[in-house]
């Protein structure tokens, strides 16, 4: 019988070879599957905050904060009592922090089938992203590992620069296909075709 990670699909899985083919010196896209995930809740102040920011080097205190990096594991700040916990796949980061909580007030919930993440990369990421998305991208404004709450493509999405040229575009599953639809067509003009 075979388990369950042979036989899970990502959403863009049948995309790769179109999405390595548009993608260009200037911007690549692909995707990143599988991440672990997994979201958090707990008020700050709490015991059961304590116990969580302990186990994860800490907790983001303020909008667009993220705790550690996309190598590793990382946690990005959605409100002031959610976060999002981002990790390599399959690392069993759920586990370990529904048991680092135990009866404490909180909420540790594994989100990991609920989103993908698209990374787009490239000198030329920051402007295909500025024809889609309401924020200022500008790297004065943005900082490395920061993280926000935004829309691309007219869809919810966390938004998350994890370095200098690379964001890691986070929608739902659902809406994955969409996005990508979307930054494939801002993408067009740094098509290796065009060059």
């Amino acid at each position: 019988m075979a388990n369950v990670q042979q036989l899970r699909r990502s959403p863009l899985t049948d995309r790769t070879e179109e999405l390595q083919a548009a993608s260009s010196s200037a911007v690549s896209i692909r995707e990143v599957p599988f991440t672990t995930q997994v979201g958090l809740r707990a008020t700050p102040g709490t015991n059961g905050y304590t116990a969580l920011a302990q186990a994860l080097g800490g907790l983001p205190a303020k909008v667009g904060e993220v705790i550690g990096d996309s190598s590793s594991t990382a946690v990005l700040w959605l409100s002031p009592d959610e976060f999002l916990a981002i990790d390599q796949p399959d690392s069993g980061l759920a586990e370990t922090l529904t048991e680092v909580l135990g009866d404490r007030s909180g909420q540790v919930l594994d989100l990991s089938a609920n989103r993908t993440i698209i990374e787009l990369s490239g000198q030329a990421s920051d402007l295909v992203l500025r024809k889609s998305c309401p924020l200022d991208l500008h790297p004065r404004a943005w900082a490395v590992n920061q993280a926000y709450v935004t829309e691309v493509a007219h869809t919810p999405v966390i938004l998350w620069r994890v370095a200098e040229n690379t964001w890691w575009i986070a929608p739902r599953i659902s809406f994955a296909n969409h996005v990508v639809n979307w930054l494939l067509d801002g993408m067009i003009e740094f098509s290796p075709s065009k060059g």
